[in-house]
């Protein structure tokens, strides 16, 4: 896994943070467990590539002024609302095989196959908080979904993980369930519609 390089951001600058995302970079901060919080700006191409292998609560390596790498858990990862664009990143410092909890996504596996037979998926969670170390920590977590049927229901204990993944939330907490899609007064009107055009 590649570096990413924080530049130290100067704190007292007016509009900084502003200026700083005018010319594509991130402005964040780096909370140290043995020193002082870091402020710090950082490439947006690189800081996307690297989110784009690890998820927005993953584990990203990096470098200090182009010190020794280090690894830190992303916190906090805020977007502009209308562009979506990563404005401001907060990371956690980690230490060597320490235990961290962050959640990670869950991957539906078969929703396309589950609404091709006319069901459709009812998502209660997005994703689940698990206990690993930062080398250990998944980017996502699959269950597959295929041969769902109506009145399924899946919880948290339907989840399978690695052995060295603690899962946190309460195994019964349902996260999906399965139902008939149901149709509205439009599609009722619309088959109507097509049903006479054929007569």
């Amino acid at each position: 896994m590649n570096s990413l390089n924080l530049n130290k951001r100067e704190a007292n600058i007016p509009n900084n943070a502003k200026k700083l995302r005018r010319t594509g970079r991130v402005p964040g901060i780096l909370y140290g467990k043995n020193s002082k919080d870091f402020m710090f700006e950082v490439g947006e191409l690189d800081l996307c590539r690297e989110i784009s292998k690890t998820g927005e609560h993953g584990v990203l390596n990096f470098e200090l002024d182009g010190s020794s790498s280090h690894k830190a858990l992303i916190k906090d990862l805020q977007r502009d609302p209308v562009s979506h664009k990563i404005i401001h990143l907060d990371l956690e410092e980690l230490e060597q095989n320490q235990k961290i909890i962050s959640s990670v996504p869950i991957h539906y596996v078969g929703e396309n196959n589950l609404n091709k037979r006319g069901m459709v998926l009812q998502k209660e969670r997005g994703s689940i908080k698990v206990e690993c170390t930062a080398d250990t920590l998944p980017k996502h977590i699959d269950i597959n979904i295929n041969d769902s049927n109506n009145g399924y229901v899946y919880r948290v204990g339907d989840l399978e993980v690695a052995s060295e993944l603690s899962i946190i939330d309460d195994l019964e907490t349902v996260i999906a369930s399965v139902t008939y899609e149901r149709k509205t007064v439009s599609d009722d009107m619309e088959e109507i519609e097509e049903e006479n055009s054929h007569k």
